[in-house]
């Protein structure tokens, strides 16, 4: 049987979890706008992630906007069964456009607003880890931290995480808060953060890799996972989470999918373990 056989991490200092999540954008209509053509399969993928043994969801208010919050409320917050095996992560400070833009919004009373709406929808009073989805060039990053920490003192926030940022950013948000988490793309072909993710390390703070597949676009490194991914029977995409599992003891990943076929897949990749030499090819 599939089970999540990843090891844990506490978000935090407190909240347990299993280092491999479930990134619920994709759960969301096309072009991650409105709800899927499906709503009970999405409601069906959530739970499954769940009994998979998945107990740290990812979502954002601007995903959607807004149905993916909704979604997870339906499937696993309103439902006594699951409403206690799972932390959710949301995130404020993109305002979504129809267009497909996302436009970076970090002013105080925006991100007040946002993280209310983001209450309502999943019908929590307190958000389990609420994290600032990126920095906005016309806020400055210190205003949008402060107002994160002072929802946190009003009890509407119980860990605060940031994303999309540089170490500097990060020490900046330290200073103000108590940084349970970092979220910035990462993955075994994108490794421009690895300065942020030794930060993290340091900080013992948790660091999830958004873009965790590359979108299955693996480039020069395509070859090698695919040698490695042959001698475990494997997918390259299995061997890619393998590798992120592996690489530190801080990284959460969360791949994202509407697929519960792909979902199992994801999951059987926590039970993959890399040899030193297959580790050492896939990360030089």
């Amino acid at each position: 049987m599939v089970e999540n056989r990843s090891d844990t991490f506490e978000i935090g200092g407190e909240e347990t979890v299993h280092r491999l999540g479930y990134g619920a954008m994709r759960i969301t209509g096309e072009g991650i706008i409105g709800e899927p053509e499906d709503i009970e399969n999405a409601h069906e993928v959530l739970r499954a992630a769940v009994d998979l043994g998945i107990d740290f969801i990812d979502t954002a208010d601007s995903y959607g906007p807004g149905t993916s919050e909704r979604l997870i409320r339906e499937a696993l917050l309103s439902d006594p069964e699951y409403r206690d095996r799972v932390l959710i992560a949301t995130k404020g400070g993109l305002l979504r456009q129809p267009s497909t833009e996302w436009l970076p919004r970090g002013d105080p009373e925006y991100l007040r607003n946002a993280l209310l709406c983001s209450i309502d929808r999943l019908g929590v009073e307190q958000i389990d880890l609420y994290q600032h989805h990126r920095p906005d060039p016309d806020t400055p990053f210190e205003d949008s931290i402060n107002t994160l920490a002072e929802l946190q003192d009003d009890g509407y926030i119980k860990h605060v995480g940031v994303s999309n940022v540089s170490v500097e950013q990060l020490d900046q948000a330290r200073e103000i808060v108590d940084v349970a988490t970092v979220q910035n793309e990462y993955n075994i072909v994108n490794r421009n953060d690895e300065e942020v993710l030794a930060a993290c390390e340091n900080y013992d703070i948790g660091f999830i890799p958004w873009y965790p597949l590359a979108a299955g676009d693996l480039g020069e490194k395509a070859d090698v996972i695919e040698s490695v991914a042959d001698e475990h029977d494997a997918s390259r995409y299995q061997i890619a989470l393998a590798w992120l599992l592996e690489h530190s003891d801080v990284t959460l990943p969360i791949p994202g999918t509407s697929s519960i076929e792909h979902l199992e897949a994801n999951v059987a990749a926590s039970a993959i373990d890399l040899t030193d030499e297959q580790y050492d090819r896939l990360t030089s």
